[in-house]
């Protein structure tokens, strides 16, 4: 293993997580192909990076093309501070109006929606003297958090006049970025706040990952990437043009095999029995299981790669362990198993279990260590 980084995490146990740095690197510059050099782009680090470790991949991100970073709360910010990232980084969601000050003290920009944040953001400058960061969320049909486009126009004036306010500026986000006429509907809303406020100086992104694949909006000058930097893709639109970058899944899961043994004819592995032997069986078992994030729905149904070949998971996935078939394959207890890497993707598991890939890498952070080669 090159260049191995390992983070803080214990890794005294025989299956992990690797984070390639090297592959995010490519991905953020593959992205930053499809966007105008004058834009900047926003890196979304939330729930740890989406399970990656937002810690450890800032510092490459920020390297390699990122010029901020987004995350879903002030502690999750906080976590970034204490590890002496400087970059300006904004609280995509909602943040309590008690807890304004502590984003001002740790220069944490803030997503502000209502009138409540705006008395919040005077007091936590007349205890501070330090004016709050603030990007005012418009909703245009996410219907999550976000101001109306009724009132959008005349909340954005309000906090411009507010002298307490750094107003650093406008966002919304895309619902529907794979559905081209809903999302044509929430740009014409954008466009109508946009065309008739003053955007001097302000950031203006609209744009998440599926968005600046698939759309270009002249009303804008940010962009935010999530899900790709992973090198991951979300939905998108079957027609139309799109502007994919060539993207590598940064996430390997591996584990060595601790035990080998044989399943005799008709016997059963795991609880409930639920895969029995045809023949004489070897059996490997890994410790991996779903406390480490990976859903029991997968028994019997994903495979592993052994020595360069394919092996199938047997019997039911348990709390701690799984097993494979590796009958016909030399093998060793200490052998590595690999689940995913940039051969086997993680969207093969999501399609499995009707859900997405954001999911499933979150899941994968509980308490896996993680180990950052390049």
């Amino acid at each position: 293993m090159k260049n191995v980084k390992q983070s803080n995490i214990n890794i005294h146990r025989d299956s992990w997580v690797e984070i390639n740095l090297d592959y995010l690197a490519q991905n953020i510059k593959e992205i930053r192909k499809n966007t105008p050099p004058e834009d900047k782009l926003l890196a979304v680090v939330k729930a740890d990076a989406y399970g990656h470790g937002a810690v450890m991949l800032a510092p490459t991100l920020l390297a390699s093309g990122a010029d901020m970073l987004g995350v879903a709360s002030i502690d999750e910010g906080a976590d970034l501070r204490n590890a002496k990232i400087t970059a300006d980084i904004l609280v995509l969601g909602a943040v309590p109006v008690w807890a304004v000050e502590s984003a001002v003290k740790l220069d944490l920009a803030i997503s502000i929606f209502s009138k409540e944040h705006i008395t919040a953001c005077r007091q936590a400058f007349e205890r501070t003297g330090i004016r709050p960061k603030v990007h005012v969320k418009i909703d245009t049909g996410m219907n999550r958090i976000g101001v109306s486009v009724e009132n959008a126009v005349e909340f954005i004036q309000k906090v411009r006049n507010s002298e307490f306010i750094d107003f650093k500026g406008v966002f919304t986000h895309l619902a529907n970025a794979e559905i081209r006429e809903k999302t044509q509907t929430q740009i014409d809303k954008w466009n109508q706040v946009i065309q008739n406020i003053n955007t001097d100086g302000l950031l203006l992104h609209i744009l998440n990952t599926a968005g600046q694949m698939c759309y270009s909006i002249p009303n804008s000058n940010m962009r935010r990437a999530g899900i790709a930097l992973y090198g991951l893709y979300p939905d998108l639109p079957e027609d139309g043009e799109k502007h994919i970058p060539k993207l590598k899944q940064i996430l390997s899961l591996k584990g060595r095999i601790v035990h080998i043994h044989e399943a005799k004819d008709k016997e059963g592995v795991s609880y409930g029995h639920t895969f029995t032997a045809n023949g004489t069986r070897k059996i490997a078992t890994v410790p991996l299981g779903y406390a480490d994030g990976i859903p029991r729905g997968l028994s019997n149904k994903i495979k592993g790669t052994l020595n360069s070949k394919k092996v199938p998971q047997i019997g039911n996935i348990t709390m701690d362990q799984m097993m494979f078939d590796i009958t016909g394959i030399e093998a060793k207890a200490g052998d590595v198993i690999t689940l995913l890497d940039e051969n086997n993707s993680i969207d093969e598991w999501a399609k499995l279990l009707g859900t997405i890939n954001y999911e499933l890498t979150c899941r994968l952070k509980v308490r896996l260590p993680r180990v950052y080669t390049r």
